[in-house]
């Protein structure tokens, strides 16, 4: 990797000013989007969630999607950001006619959580952050309203979420609710000098501001509860048609469901094997059972608590960016300063957040501990660090977005697929294995867990979406059924075990783009160095393909091998 591309500049185009132009309405109709990115809007507002307000964005991405059959591109640039952004555009016009949106309740990434995800971004440094905090939680009641109307009407037309997922949200929502929930306790968390230097009155609208999002939230639940719950669907899957829609979004490429749900499988019994001849290595004979309770009773390994687990990672991240820009990547220095942080929620989950387009905010790693959780073991966790720092999302998505000179604003901040950035991040863990990192067996064997937990959900994510026969020939795929074969193919607590199976359950086609994403990256590798011959260069092609920006799958094979 490195940095020239940043300081060659290059003109700006007529494709460049659209995806400009729909940043700025995106931004304009989302005000969490600006808070995302870190760029100017009403950083104290919430995107109109009602049927009115998603009219109203199909409206004005179906204007982009005509600016942009009209425009011609000058250069590969702009070829990529055509190519793409029509792509996406065409893809939420599907997801519109489906209904998608009039069904979206799951969770872990639906309008529930992101309206309090938001929160976690906003800066709280100055007398206008907590300004623009106590607007938007003012703002919150009117953004669940609209979301309440938009799943009311999915009740007229008959187009509901599953009634699993419909229960989870709900008891999601009374905890954010409640008097001691998030809300209160997120206006609470300014220092006793902060509080200090505010006006009695911005204390006060705080305050005013997470009782009536706390209502807001409940009066979510009661809602849930009383009327989506008797109209939601009993079917967990999705079937077929929907589902291919789904992975679509999720990868930006078309596969075929049933070849991947067989490679699914092979995979499965790689990895497997995999783990059993590592195993071994830890203690001759042993089982992958046997070598995990050998690693969890080594003291070494082992965390308590959430500020060790924050540290640990902190010190692991720092670490890895140091030596890999001395050794084997030109990291720009922006790029260096990634921040570790423990989530102020409880659900489970580690995720990653971009950097603003500033680099005001660094990229961050952010770890949700489930309620209960206090022990941590390093053997796991390792490879996570390289997954969401770097090589992986960090490298990536820090990338493209001090990419500025070539890459307007929606490439380094908002295009892009799960499958792209998910699989680069699976690909980064098997590089840091080859490049030595995960030489200690017992940090392979976590790297392994967690491809084999990726793979394993290939198989669970399509065999319930499709109504795919068992494994064992018992029916079809079901909840216990699923729930049995993650627990027998991770090592995670049966908290983690039970929320990511919901998760699988009520985000069709998400999970697996992680490994099929990481098999297209790898496929496109492949066909990069049968095409260039002895002149193949991996660092190159790193370099490459990270310059582009976010893109979608098909996007960047054909991109990669144009």
């Amino acid at each position: 990797m490195t940095s020239e591309s940043a300081s060659d500049a290059r003109q700006p185009t007529e494709i460049d000013q659209i995806a400009e132009d729909w940043v700025t309405t995106l931004a304009e109709l989302n005000p969490s989007i600006a808070t995302w990115i870190g760029i100017p809007g009403r950083l104290d507002d919430y995107e109109d969630l009602s049927p009115e307000g998603h009219a109203k964005l199909i409206a004005e991405g179906k204007k982009v999607h005509a600016r942009l059959a009209a425009a011609t591109e000058v250069d590969d640039v702009d070829w990529v950001t055509k190519t793409d952004l029509a792509s996406d555009l065409e893809l939420a016009f599907e997801s519109d006619e489906a209904g998608l949106w009039m069904r979206d309740v799951n969770v872990i990434a639906s309008p529930a959580q992101e309206l309090r995800d938001v929160l976690d971004l906003m800066p709280t440094d100055t007398e206008q952050n907590w300004a623009d905090i106590a607007g938007r939680l003012h703002n919150l009641p009117a953004a669940v309203d609209g979301y309440i109307q938009t799943l009311r009407l999915g009740i007229e037309k008959g187009i509901t979420p599953a009634k699993r997922q419909v229960r989870e949200v709900m008891e999601q929502a009374r905890k954010h609710g409640a008097g001691d929930g998030f809300f209160h306790n997120f206006t609470g968390s300014a220092s006793l000098a902060e509080q200090k230097q505010m006006p009695a009155s911005l204390r006060a609208d705080l305050a005013s501001g997470a009782t009536i999002s706390a209502a807001a939230y409940e009066r979510l639940a009661t809602f849930l509860s009383d009327e989506l719950l008797p109209a939601a669907r009993e079917e967990d899957g999705v079937g077929r048609e929907i589902y291919a829609l789904h992975s679509r979004r999720f990868l930006g490429a078309t596969i075929d469901l049933d070849e991947t749900y067989e490679w699914g499988i092979e995979e499965l019994a790689r990895m497997t094997a995999e783990q059993e001849a590592i195993a071994r290595e830890i203690k001759p004979g042993a089982s992958v059972l046997e070598a995990i309770a050998i690693l969890d009773d080594d003291p070494s390994r082992k965390l308590h608590g959430t500020k060790a687990l924050q540290e640990w990672m902190q010190q692991l991240s720092d670490r890895a960016v140091d030596e890999l820009s001395r050794s084997h990547f030109d990291i720009p220095d922006p790029i260096k300063r990634l921040e570790c942080m423990i989530a102020p929620t409880q659900e489970g989950g580690i995720y990653y957040t971009s950097p603003s387009d500033d680099f005001s905010r660094a990229g961050r790693m952010w770890w949700s501990v489930p309620e209960g959780v206090t022990e941590f073991n390093t053997w796991r966790e390792t490879t996570t660090v390289y997954h969401e720092g770097v090589p992986g999302h960090h490298l990536q998505l820090g990338q493209a977005v001090y990419n500025r000179a070539k890459l307007n604003t929606y490439r380094r901040q908002l295009a892009g697929t799960s499958g792209h950035a998910e699989g680069w991040a699976l690909y980064a863990e098997r590089l840091m294995q080859e490049l030595g990192y995960l030489d200690d067996p017992g940090d392979r064997l976590g790297m392994l867990d967690g491809q084999r937990m990726r793979a394993a959900r290939v198989v669970l994510d399509i065999g319930v979406h499709l109504g795919k026969p068992k494994l064992d020939g018992t029916g079809e795929w079901d909840w216990d059924y699923a729930l049995d074969f993650m627990g027998k193919n991770v090592n995670m607590p049966a908290e983690f075990v039970r929320f990511e199976v919901n998760r699988y359950f009520g985000w069709p086609g998400q999970a697996p783009s992680y490994k099929v994403g990481q098999r297209i990256w790898e496929q496109i590798r492949d066909a990069s160095r049968e095409a260039e011959g002895d002149a193949f260069d991996i660092k190159e092609f790193h370099r490459k393909a990270l310059d582009l920006g976010g893109v979608g799958l098909d996007t960047l094979k054909a991109a990669m091998l144009k």
